[in-house]
């Protein structure tokens, strides 16, 4: 990228495998986790008592991230450490994504990095793409048939 790298912090629902939220960032800091975390709640609006799992990552773990979590009633998970399988939804969306757009592209700009990336994910990952663990449907379509069930 012309403009050096950024960070992507995607939110998943690991019911749905559907990215609820999510933001970039210069830095990989707790302000973006925080960002991405609120855009989440905002799109999804869960009860209380959801249970938020995370990596062990330090934004994460931080004291601004855990504070969140309590005013917004989440109950927080992490695995123990060096858990290999605890994030692995999470790697595989970042596989998908390199694979299938990121490897093929050369951005000029953050800015363009991040529009591809968002139309990406809102317009094909939630939207078109097939999951084998969803039964070959896309996350927004298995999420409203759980809905109805």
């Amino acid at each position: 990228m012309g403009e050096g790298w950024f960070y992507l912090a995607p939110m998943l629902d690991l019911h749905a495998r559907r990215v609820v939220g999510w933001s970039v960032s210069e830095s990989n800091d707790t302000a973006l986790a925080v960002d991405v975390l609120r855009k989440a709640l905002r799109a999804r609006q869960p009860p209380p008592a959801l249970l938020h799992h995370s990596d062990r990552g330090s934004p994460y773990a931080s004291d601004d991230y855990r504070a969140e979590l309590r005013a917004r009633g989440l109950r927080r998970s992490m695995s123990r450490k060096g858990d290999c399988w605890d994030n692995a939804v999470a790697e595989s969306f970042f596989a998908t994504l390199r694979a299938e757009l990121v490897e093929h592209e050369r951005y000029a700009t953050r800015d363009a990095a991040t529009k591809s990336v968002g139309d990406f994910i809102e317009h094909f990952y939630n939207v078109e793409r097939r999951h084998s663990h969803l039964g070959y449907l896309n996350p927004i379509e298995f999420d409203l048939r759980s809905q109805i069930l």
